[in-house]
């Protein structure tokens, strides 16, 4: 086996030379300027990198429809999550196809350009229902769509660099430098798991169990935008290390960060990240529990039954499921229903919630679910926001 295929088939890169740069940059202050939201701009660096791969940039109206309809491109490629860029009415009025849109950040940096191949509206009532299975204005991703222009415009995008600012640019790996690193180290089979949240126990022993069967693992947290009350990225990150540098053998774990943002999806998610990180090279992912979900949206186990309806044909990557992992008193160690058959109240299996109580009143949770060192971090940063709050009232 090697590493696995990009979807598609062909890495893709939308990343601007240096040698074009001043040309670029040129052209672009002659063009109208749409500025991007925290979300677009981490779709603008994966589809600059090839981490959307096949996509050249941000969907037409008729790949935009095929992809809620059916979970799948025009021609076919499995593809479960809308890619779409918004703007306001006014400029939807005023443009026109083959039309050039330099793109912005909130602070006014340019980023990149947009060749204009359509222009559209969203359907967010029917994108809510078949994406993210609810219409509740609660549901982060939803929301998301009720802030935004339902105007939308799709084009092939060309990007600066955009990571000169960017703190987790050291640990940042493009599609092609995780292929070559994982080449460099020999690895033909890899497998990549996919968090926003703090990593504990849980995770530490379905990453350790999939490393058993692969010759590496990918750590690839996601350090784009999240909801407001999950954990910083930052945190997240010092987490990974100390306990990569303390538990895990070094010679075979690469800790990169992946710069999307959660849309919160449940199942189509999970597929999408999935699909993404055949891109970095993966040829095997994680799947767990309740992957990408939030609230009770969808069922525990609704994203293992949806990657479970496609063959490796329309995968090109081989999940490997994970049940609710917890650590078992008489077992001596971490389990799950499929390897302990013990009773319930041997195991210790704290929900997250649990775990964010006793971390903000400084309680370490016990040492069979979060490393002490992991423990020391979170409590430092829940305390650190304590005291902010208390400044800020």
């Amino acid at each position: 086996m090697t590493l696995a295929e990009p979807h598609g088939g062909k890495l893709v890169s939308n990343v601007i030379v240096e040698s074009e740069r001043n040309a670029f940059l040129r052209e672009l202050s002659r063009a109208p300027v749409l500025t991007l939201d925290s979300r677009e701009l981490s779709d603008l660096v994966l589809l600059s990198q090839g981490g959307l791969s096949p996509l050249t940039g941000f969907m037409d109206g008729e790949t935009y429809h095929s992809v809620i309809d059916r979970m799948r491109l025009p021609g076919g490629l499995l593809f479960p999550l809308p890619v779409v860029l918004s703007l306001p009415e006014d400029l939807y009025r005023k443009i026109s196809r083959g039309d050039l849109l330099a793109l912005a950040t909130p602070s006014g940096q340019t980023v990149g350009g947009l060749w204009v191949t359509d222009l559209f509206e969203r359907s967010v009532e029917r994108e809510s229902r078949e994406v993210y299975k609810t219409r509740e204005p609660a549901h982060p991703g939803v929301h998301y769509l009720h802030q935004i222009s339902p105007f939308s415009v799709g084009g092939t995008v060309r990007a600066l660099e955009v990571f000169e600012t960017d703190p987790f640019r050291p640990q940042q790996l493009t599609p092609l430098e995780s292929r070559r690193l994982f080449t460099q180290k020999g690895w033909n089979t890899v497998v990549g798991f996919q968090t926003r949240n703090p990593i504990h126990r849980a995770h530490e022993y379905i990453q350790k169990c999939a490393l058993e069967l692969v010759d590496g693992l990918f750590i690839h947290p996601l350090v784009g935008e999240t909801k407001e009350d999950d954990v910083p990225a930052s945190v997240r990150m010092d987490c990974y290390k100390a306990l990569l540098s303390r538990y895990y053998p070094k010679e075979r774990v690469v800790l990169g960060v992946f710069p999307g943002s959660m849309r919160y999806a449940g199942p189509r998610e999970a597929l999408f990240h999935a699909l993404i990180r055949k891109n970095y090279g993966c040829t095997h992912f994680i799947v767990g529990r309740d992957h990408a979900g939030v609230g009770s949206y969808y069922g525990p186990f609704e994203a293992h039954d949806l990657l479970k309806k496609f063959d490796f044909e329309d995968l090109g990557i081989v999940p490997i499921f994970f049940d609710t992992a917890y650590y078992c008193r008489l077992c001596g160690s971490m389990a799950s229903h499929k390897t302990c058959g013990h009773p319930e109240d041997s195991r210790i299996l704290l929900s997250g919630t649990k775990v964010r109580a006793l971390l903000r009143e400084g309680v370490a949770p016990p040492p069979e679910m979060t490393r002490p060192e992991v423990a020391e971090i979170l409590i430092k940063h829940y305390a650190r926001r304590a005291e902010e709050g208390e400044q800020v009232a």
